[in-house]
């Protein structure tokens, strides 16, 4: 069974904003974190957020981005503003520890 469903992802204009979510068919309960992966470089971090909803942003979205998660639909959400051109690639949730199996990503392309 696929645990981990991410859509939202899209082309868009550098400056421009997309929405992220990702639905968890696992308990729920526990620190989630987007990850990443663009072009030539391995999967990374975005953020992640707690279950009582204290969020941490790497360093290159900070101020950019937003993670957010409703409990009772057991899902995920990233906001993405100001979006750049290296924010371009397949971006995937998974538990901030103790990664389960990755699901297919959402791809976002950036670019003019």
């Amino acid at each position: 069974q696929v645990q981990l469903v991410e859509s939202g992802g899209g082309h868009v204009q550098p400056g421009g904003s997309l929405r992220l979510s990702c639905v968890v068919h696992f308990a729920f309960d526990r620190p989630m974190a987007w990850y990443r992966q663009t072009p030539g470089k391995e999967r990374e971090l975005v953020a992640y957020i707690t279950s009582g909803g204290t969020s941490n942003y790497e360093n290159f979205v900070q101020g950019r981005f937003t993670i957010a998660r409703d409990n009772a639909r057991s899902t995920l959400y990233l906001e993405m503003t100001y979006l750049k051109p290296e924010d371009t690639g397949i971006y995937y949730c998974n538990k901030m520890y103790g990664i389960s199996t990755w699901g297919l990503g959402t791809l976002v392309t950036v670019s003019s």
